[in-house]
């Protein structure tokens, strides 16, 4: 593995000592953190650095004069080919042509593709998913699942020690809804066939019931009562709920290529609830609001956060912080991402309010995102109206299907059905994750499934049409190393498409960091789009030896860069469409 700078951090670095260079003695100097960033037009370089405005004031001269002694430092670095200065005093760069074509053969032999590995010696808890028992997942556990698994992957991929949490709803008042109709109306011929959707069943008729009578309501009171008392029969019901709604979460998951670390529900940390009210209590911090327990929160304008509620029982804020102390102890993570839907703001605003006040330091995100809905349904769990997701994948490889054997008949049935799985289950994802995670998100079959858009399917095309040129090559060129090729960038798509490549680590970081995993779908999508007009503008079987092989090396590098890619979105990219 090499040590890699992004090309970003290359040119602030180089930046940075030049201004030390051409302002010597300056402390101010010797203490900025110099910037740089990809220009909005190509046409005025390929890089930016707007630095010499922010210290004009510090060095009391114009942005100019400092740009003008910047780049006469500048102007011999072997990294750039020209340094421009533009407008008051921005810093244009383009990059030197020699260095851009060693850069690429850096990234091809990485195993990161030149990422640096910011996250070493870090650990990041990241809590997502997080399904309920006895509740079939639906497509509001799409977001979650699929945004909280790129995110895992990205931070991965970036060297961070990372702890998936599926944190399951596994305890709770729906379960004395659930215990009372299961001794009702449960069906066992039912509950052996499909247990998850008996269960679901039971729970939307209980819940009916308890709406309509208030007797019912109270007898579901007492059955919550037992169990977290511990009383036999309904523990040894409740493990069987667990036990069976496990079974078919991980059916999903690895539908979704999605797997955990640890598996936890709230139910793991029920006796650790007590001594959450000791801590806060010995902090001076527990109220008495109207018979419940609260934390005051009304200086930082959140309410009251209730961690026990009048009748006795737990709120999830109390269940939260059992976890994170639990969590803290165990990991000692620098991080702990939430990644859950609009609606629990003000309960993690709550929460990492109290966190902090207890002395909880660990950095903590709440990666909310908007929901997911599809235009002919909504979906509530209590009406029992719900859009399950496994039909959602379902018909997501159907569609796929038929796609496959329209354009690749003669493929072998085993291999068409597994190429309509990477692309049914990678458009769901892609729809998904191409948009920005905070964006109320509308799906639809058109634009998901689209093979000339930005879609999975249409970035799973652009490999699977690389691999075949590569084939291709190989059949027509049995003796034909493009390996030992240099690469070489004369034209100006060539190099474009280079430079591109030498970019993906950017890309990575940037949707790292700002838990936005569209930020890699963007780049993905521009570089498929780049290579799609090189494709249909310079011949590569056609072009003399030589070129013929650089070509070679350059779009099996598109090819790698694009399958590296999806993958950390979790999208497959097979060979073939």
């Amino acid at each position: 593995m090499l040590k890699m700078n992004t090309i970003e951090q290359e040119l602030a670095d180089a930046v940075q000592a030049a201004l030390c260079t051409a302002f010597p003695g300056e402390e101010t100097v010797g203490a900025f953190a110099a910037s740089v960033v990809k220009t909005a037009d190509a046409r005025h370089g390929d890089y930016q650095c707007n630095d010499c405005m922010q210290l004009a004031k510090t060095l009391r001269l114009a942005p100019r004069m400092i740009a003008e002694k910047v780049t006469g430092v500048l102007r011999e670095n072997q990294v750039v080919e020209s340094v421009e200065i533009a407008g008051p005093g921005f810093i244009n760069f383009r990059l030197s042509q020699t260095w851009l074509e060693d850069r690429l053969a850096l990234v091809e032999s990485d195993a990161f593709r030149g990422t640096p590995q910011v996250g070493e010696g870090q650990t990041v808890v990241l809590d997502y998913s997080s399904p309920n028992v006895a509740k079939p997942m639906h497509i509001g556990h799409i977001r979650s699942t699929v945004i909280g698994n790129a995110l895992d992957r990205l931070h991965r991929y970036c060297g961070f020690r990372v702890v998936a949490d599926n944190h399951l709803g596994d305890w709770g008042t729906q379960f004395g809804l659930i215990l009372t109709g299961y001794r009702h109306f449960a069906d066992q011929e039912a509950l052996k066939a499909s247990p998850v959707q008996e269960l679901e069943r039971v729970y939307v008729e209980s819940y009916q019931r308890s709406k309509e009578d208030e007797s019912w309501l109270d007898a579901a009171r007492e059955e919550l009562v037992k169990l977290q008392a511990g009383d036999e029969e309904n523990l040894r019901l409740w493990k069987s709920f667990v036990e069976m709604s496990m079974g078919e979460f991980h059916k999903i998951y690895d539908r979704l290529d999605v797997r955990f670390d640890l598996e936890r529900g709230e139910s793991f940390y029920n006796d650790k609830l007590a001594e959450v009210l000791e801590t806060l209590q010995s902090k001076g911090l527990l109220e008495e609001s109207e018979g419940a327990q609260v934390v005051n929160l009304e200086e930082e304008k959140l309410g009251v956060c209730i961690v026990r509620k009048r009748d006795g029982g737990y709120n999830y804020a109390t269940t939260d912080l059992a976890t994170v102390f639990s969590r803290v102890e165990e990991f000692s993570p620098e991080t702990i991402l939430y990644v859950t839907d609009e609606r629990q703001q003000r309960h993690f605003q709550q929460f990492f309010s109290v966190a902090k006040k207890v002395g909880i330091d660990t950095r903590m995100e709440h990666v909310w995102f908007g929901l997911m809905r599809l235009p002919e349904a909504t979906f509530s769990t209590r009406q029992g109206n719900v859009i399950k997701l496994e039909a959602l994948l379902d018909e997501a490889e159907r569609r796929a299907l038929e796609m496959v054997e329209s354009s690749s008949p003669e493929m072998p049935e085993a291999t068409q059905r597994a190429v309509a799985k990477a692309v049914g289950i990678g458009s769901i994802k892609y729809a998904d994750l191409s948009q920005n995670p905070q964006s109320l998100v509308t799906f639809t079959w058109e634009k998901a499934m689209a093979l000339d858009g930005n879609s999975a399917p249409y970035l799973q095309y652009a490999h699977a049409r690389i691999r075949s040129v590569l084939d291709k090559y190989a059949d027509q060129f049995p003796e034909g190393k493009p390996e030992e090729a240099d690469f070489a960038l004369p034209e100006p798509l060539e190099r474009e498409l280079g430079l591109k490549i030498a970019r993906f680590p950017e890309a990575v970081l940037v949707a790292a960091r700002t838990y936005r995993p569209n930020f890699m779908a963007d780049y993905l999508f521009d570089l498929a789009q780049t290579y799609s007009t090189y494709h249909q503008s310079i011949p590569f079987l056609r072009a003399e030896p030589g070129v013929r092989e650089s070509r070679m090396r350059l779009i099996r590098l598109v090819a790698d860069t694009l399958k590296t890619g999806l993958g950390l979105l979790g999208i497959e990219a097979p060979d073939r469409i």
